[in-house]
């Protein structure tokens, strides 16, 4: 039986550890998730409101010890855990609110005599959910699943094991039956079998493309649904007529948030020739007042990586593409698991920082000639999670609303997810989508409903 460890990132000698569960645990926390199911599914959305609505009160007044705990095991700056933890508090309101209208019965005129359509829980789901957002990650799948009368398995990133035994207690401490949330301390290498489990109907991942092709092929070969939410190349796009003051400060959060370490960070950065020298000088004048340091203090904007190995990779893909022609104009340096804010400019298709999901705070600098250039290159991508362009004109956020090949398209403003709007990707960033009115529908079974006289 192995252990799953939670380093803290910056002070590296800290580290608490996890006794994966036996496979007859397993099993049988699989099976008493099934039951609880069969009791759940039959609760009313009044009574599950009631719930969820304790939940985010709950996240709202332990919100600076869960941030704390967020910090030590994945090293995000407190201030930052902080927001997520409200988010969710967010994303649970959201589900209480509107999780009645979601899944209301929907009538349908047809050759029968009453036609209608039910949404109705598909039965316990397995949620394999990854480090950076080990709270928002968790919650975005839960709320919409519980509020849809599902139950819910969660497999959480061995590293913040800690985080995903802590949700479970809120979800308890909130009024909910046991076995209706449950984490599973796993390692990935007892996925499988949780798939493979009849009671287990739908599987959602978060994650890297790699394991994202492993589920589903998983998911494919039991019939099960299967939502993947995988990496993002997302290129942040300036065209002349930007309002630049603006578009550098959006910058910052695009890409310093969470260290960098974000699917819907910022990553390639496209220029137009015009503002593009103005652009990279007010950039890296800002980035020197980025105060850094430790997690815990509230000033600290920018923090270590996930991990040494995390700050390892991106020193590689930075390295590799300086090799390659890529100029470093800024930063550029690691200290065990710190990686500097980075600004590399001359870079084109084929070097790592242009073609790889970079996970660190490095601005992927490429300067182009027009907003049709700007948009070709932007979809020069093996991903297609979201993109970001900032311009004054119509006609040029139209050309990227009509043409860019991402599940986001935000115009002026950062891409980030909001539960009000559907989140998700197409391309290798994956399929099927969370949040909003799609979110909470990828796990009801949608039900045809013909009667005749």
């Amino acid at each position: 039986m192995s252990l799953l460890k939670s380093v803290y990132p910056y002070r590296p000698e800290r580290v608490v550890t996890y006794r994966e569960l036996s496979d007859a645990t397993l099993r049988e926390r699989i099976e008493n998730g099934h039951m609880a199911f069969l009791k759940y599914r039959n609760s009313t959305i009044s009574y599950r409101r009631e719930r969820i609505l304790k939940v985010a009160g709950l996240l709202k007044e332990h919100s600076r010890e869960l941030a704390e705990l967020i910090t030590f095991e994945m090293g995000k700056p407190v201030r930052e855990a902080v927001a997520e933890v409200r988010k969710c508090a967010w994303v649970c309101e959201y589900y209480a609110e509107d999780a009645a209208q979601f899944l209301r019965k929907k009538l349908i005129k047809s050759d029968a005599y009453d036609s209608y359509v039910l949404y109705q829980p598909l039965g316990t789901i397995l949620a394999i959910m990854p480090w950076n957002y080990p709270f928002w990650q968790v919650f975005r799948f839960a709320a919409p699943a519980l509020m849809a009368g599902n139950t819910a398995l969660l497999k959480h990133a061995a590293s913040v094991q800690g985080c995903g035994i802590r949700i479970e207690e809120l979800f308890r401490d909130a009024g909910f039956e046991k076995d209706v949330f449950q984490n599973l301390t796993i390692g990935s290498g007892k996925v499988a079998q949780v798939i493979r489990h009849d009671a287990v109907r739908a599987v959602t991942l978060t994650g890297s493309e790699r394991a994202g092709a492993s589920v589903a092929a998983l998911a494919g070969k039991y019939i099960k649904k299967c939502v993947l939410e995988l990496g993002g190349n997302n290129a942040f796009v300036v065209l002349n007529d930007a309002h630049l003051d603006y578009a550098v400060r959006v910058a910052l959060e695009a890409r310093l948030q969470n260290g960098g370490q974000s699917c819907i960070a910022a990553k390639r950065f496209i220029l137009q020739k015009g503002i593009s020298d103005a652009f990279i000088s007010s950039l890296m004048e800002q980035l020197r007042e980025v105060v850094t340091g430790d997690p815990m203090d509230e000033r600290t904007r920018l923090a270590t990586l996930s991990s040494v190995a995390q700050a390892k990779e991106v020193e590689r893909q930075v390295n590799r593409s300086v090799e390659m022609g890529a100029e470093l104009l800024y930063g550029g340096k690691r200290k065990d698991a710190f990686f500097e804010p980075t600004v590399l400019s001359r870079v084109n298709p084929g070097m790592p920082v242009f073609d790889e999901e970079v996970f660190g705070p490095v601005f992927a600098v490429t300067i182009v000639s027009s907003p049709g250039d700007a948009l070709e290159l932007s979809n020069k991508s093996v991903y297609g999670l979201g993109i970001q362009v900032f311009t004054e004109s119509e006609h040029h956020a139209r050309l990227f609303i009509e043409g860019a090949e991402e599940g986001s398209v935000f115009v002026n403003g950062m891409v980030k997810s909001d539960p009000r709007l559907p989140f998700g990707g197409v391309k290798r960033s994956g399929f099927g989508r969370e949040l909003s009115l799609e979110g909470i529908r990828e796990f009801v079974n949608v039900k045809t409903v013909w009667v005749n006289r």
